[in-house]
């Protein structure tokens, strides 16, 4: 099956699908597009379920190597 695209549709996902799923800054997609305002990029692009899921678990896992130096510390 054929389908056309537009430019948006493209450009949408980019910046979701590809660079954000993949770690990349909002602020560095932000450039990337050409946005002058943040804002204007946290309206374009979803934010991924998964990408949410591994955020919390990379910072659990500072929270967690924090306490262990601190506790080493000790």
């Amino acid at each position: 099956m054929h389908k056309n695209i537009s430019f948006h549709v493209a450009r949408h996902t980019f910046a979701t699908t590809v660079m954000l799923s993949n770690g990349v800054p909002i602020e560095t997609v932000s450039k990337l597009l050409g946005h002058t305002k943040l804002s204007t990029t946290q309206l374009y692009a979803r934010v991924v379920e998964s990408k949410i899921s591994d955020d919390i678990n990379r910072l659990l896992k500072r929270f967690e190597q924090k306490r262990s130096k601190a506790i080493g510390n000790c």
